[in-house]
């Protein structure tokens, strides 16, 4: 055969090919969405009772040790638990990195303005400070956890 011959033949396999790819993308798109629409809330209620109703009649659980299950469910929900606190753990202590360097940098630019004699841009910071009101900039920022630290915390808990 010609090379010429089988280049088109191979052009001609490969477009039978992508149609078929093509059409079962579709077919399989609108299988998702018949299924979708046939999942009405009545049916969905009748398929938990069905359900429920076949494994309680099975009783797989008897036989099996329903203590072990149990058990098993309440090791991975506390594995859960423990794992979106040290998510919000570490989340609490970027937002307290970030507010503790915004509160230095105000603090620096309030007392640029109190040396300048320019008006300070938060109100009445620089005459608390000369006031000597405590719970002002006068105190030093609250210092994050150490990793090291952060981490004795949590697992204290």
């Amino acid at each position: 055969m010609r090379f010429e011959l089988l280049r088109q033949r191979v052009d001609r396999a490969e477009r039978r090919a992508e149609g078929c790819v093509d059409r079962a993308a579709d077919e399989r798109a609108a299988l998702g969405e018949a299924w979708r629409r046939a999942w009405s809330p009545a049916r969905i209620v009748v398929a938990g009772l069905l359900s429920g109703f076949l494994v309680g009649r099975s009783e797989p659980l008897s036989k099996v040790g329903g203590s072990r299950w149990l058990q098993m469910l309440g090791t991975v929900s506390s594995m859960l638990a423990s794992l979106r606190a040290a998510a919000a753990s570490e989340d609490a202590g970027d937002s307290a990195d970030v507010a503790a360097q915004q509160a230095s940098v105000a603090a620096e630019a309030a007392s640029e303005g109190a040396v300048s004699g320019g008006p300070d841009p938060f109100g009445s910071a620089a005459a608390a400070r000369r006031d000597g009101i405590p719970g002002t900039a006068t105190e030093a920022p609250v210092r994050a956890p150490a990793p090291a630290e952060a981490a004795t915390e949590v697992s204290e808990r």
